[in-house]
């Protein structure tokens, strides 16, 4: 691969992305760096307000977005929404199934244990992680499948590696993300093209509002136990900002990744590889 090729494997000029909880952390700043390197964007969304802020926070890049409102827990919303992106935007080139996160409601403590978690808030954080992302899949992946070529990425988590205490839903959702992600690669390459790529990112542990209540202590801010533990067992020493996660989802997006399916990648600054000795 020549310079020229090197630089045309980054510029998404002309392809439409779907990018799924855009609004939040890390879809959003996934979906900046997207816009920077040219891409159309359909940005799924539930939150109104929060699509508004990142129109202004791509700045000069909006006018190549659009916010698509859909819950991607919801069969019928997902596929209204795929009409939408379809009849504004054309092809769909590649779908970021960012939408995802965990509930108070399903993560256990001392006073309300993991015999007390109620079914509603498990069944609410498994569909959210795992069915939305199928849902997507299913929707914006047909697309694909039609024309014989793209790329997806999910967003599964060091939880899917080794399940964290506390957050046995979430855990448990991230785990089928990347089960389920490498099962779809190998079913579209065989059934429709191999020209069809699906793999995974699996952050490590990414300071966001769905889980400051577990790392910081709302009123001091200081780390709880909890966060110190995470940051005596990462090797940088650190929590992921937004951005770290960028290169790897432009890279497993692009042409650049063209050999590469169905692999789940760690970002987590050498958390996994940690034994703790």
């Amino acid at each position: 691969m020549d310079r020229e090729q090197l630089i045309r494997a980054f510029d998404f000029t002309g392809q439409t992305v779907v990018v799924s909880g855009g609004t939040g952390v890390l879809g959003g700043e996934i979906a900046c760096a997207l816009a920077a390197c040219g891409a159309q964007l359909a940005i799924l969304h539930r939150n109104p307000e929060r699509g508004r802020a990142l129109l202004e926070r791509l700045g000069a890049d909006a006018p190549r977005a659009a916010l698509v409102c859909a819950d991607v827990t919801k069969a019928e919303e997902v596929r209204r929404a795929a009409a939408e992106v379809k009849e504004q935007f054309g092809a769909v080139h590649a779908l970021v199934n960012a939408a995802g996160g965990n509930a108070p409601e399903a993560t256990t403590r001392p006073e309300g244990g993991f015999f007390d978690l109620p079914a509603e808030a498990l069944r609410y954080v498994l569909d959210l992680n795992l069915v939305g992302t199928i849902l997507c899949c299913q929707e914006f992946g047909r697309a694909m499948a039609e024309a014989g070529g793209g790329a997806i990425l999910n967003l599964s988590s060091m939880a899917a590696f080794r399940p964290l205490t506390r957050i046995p839903a979430y855990s448990a959702a991230k785990a089928g993300v990347s089960n389920f992600t490498r099962w779809l690669a190998v079913h579209l390459a065989q059934e429709y093209s191999p020209r069809i790529r699906v793999n995974a990112l699996a952050p490590g542990f990414f300071l966001t509002e769905q889980n400051r209540f577990l790392l910081q202590d709302r009123r001091t801010g200081e780390w709880t136990p909890r966060g110190r533990a995470i940051l005596a067992h990462t090797p940088m020493n650190r929590l992921g900002a937004a951005e770290d996660l960028v290169g790897a989802a432009l890279w497993l997006l692009s042409p650049a990744a063209a050999f590469v399916t169905g692999v789940v990648v760690p970002v987590d600054g050498g958390f996994s590889a940690y034994s703790g000795v």
